[in-house]
C-alpha cells in the first residue's frame, strides 16, 4: 500500500483504535500515531519502523505481520493471543513527535495513568525516552525498569523504533524490548 503526501496530510490529527486485549499482560506505548499508522489504523505501521521487526527478533511475536499494509484479523489475534496490547501516549497523528507539546505529553501521561488501571496489566512500557522524561516530568530517566509503577503495573522505558532513531539496531532494540516482555511473563 503506498499512500501520496497529500493522502497522508489528510491524517493529520486522526485518532487511532487502541490494539487491547481483554487483559493485558504487556502495554508497549508509544508516543503517538504518525500519519502512515492512522492511514491503515495499525500501530508503528510506518515501512522503515522497526517495531515488528525487534518484537520478532526478540521472541515476543512469532513472525512480522505486513504491517505497512494494515493489520489482518489475523494479525490483530496474534497480539491479543499473547495478552499485548499497544496504546499512544498522544492520540491525535502528527508527521513527526516532536510537533507535540510538553503539554500534550503531560496530558497523555495522566490519561496514561488512568487507563492502565483500567487495563491492569503486568506491565507498561513507553516506547520513547524523550516523551517519557517530558510527558513524566523526569528529566533525568533512563532507559529500562523505572522504580515508580503506574497503576499497580511494572514500568519500562524503552527506545523508539523510529528510524530516526537511528543508533538503535533491530538487535538493541529487540534486546531492549525483551525486557518487559520477560516481566510480563511473555517470554522466558
Amino acid at each position: 500500500m503506498r499512500f501520496t503526501r497529500a493522502e497522508l496530510e489528510s491524517y493529520r490529527d486522526a485518532v487511532i483504535d487502541d490494539l487491547m486485549p481483554r487483559h493485558p499482560l504487556l502495554v508497549f506505548v508509544g508516543i503517538n500515531p504518525g500519519l502512515w499508522t492512522a492511514a491503515t489504523n495499525t500501530p508503528f505501521a510506518h515501512p522503515g519502523n522497526r517495531f515488528y521487526p525487534a518484537l520478532a527478533a526478540a521472541g515476543i511475536i512469532p513472525h512480522i505481520p505486513a504491517f505497512s499494509d494494515g493489520f489482518t484479523d489475523d494479525d490483530r489475534r496474534m497480539f491479543l493471543d499473547r495478552g499485548i496490547g499497544i496504546s499512544n501516549l498522544v492520540r491525535r497523528a502528527t508527521v513527526r513527535a516532536d510537533e507535540l507539546s510538553r503539554e500534550e505529553l503531560r496530558e497523555g501521561a495522566a490519561r496514561l495513568e488512568t487507563d492502565a488501571a483500567a487495563w491492569r496489566a503486568r506491565v507498561v512500557a513507553v516506547v520513547g525516552l524523550t516523551a517519557y522524561r517530558q510527558g513524566f516530568a523526569r528529566p533525568r530517566a533512563v532507559q529500562g525498569r523505572q522504580e515508580e509503577r503506574i497503576a499497580d503495573a511494572e514500568l519500562w522505558v524503552v527506545p523508539n523504533p523510529s528510524g530516526l532513531n537511528a543508533h538503535d539496531t533491530i538487535a538493541t532494540l529487540a534486546e531492549a524490548y525483551a525486557g518487559p516482555a520477560r516481566a510480563a511473563g511473555i517470554i522466558d
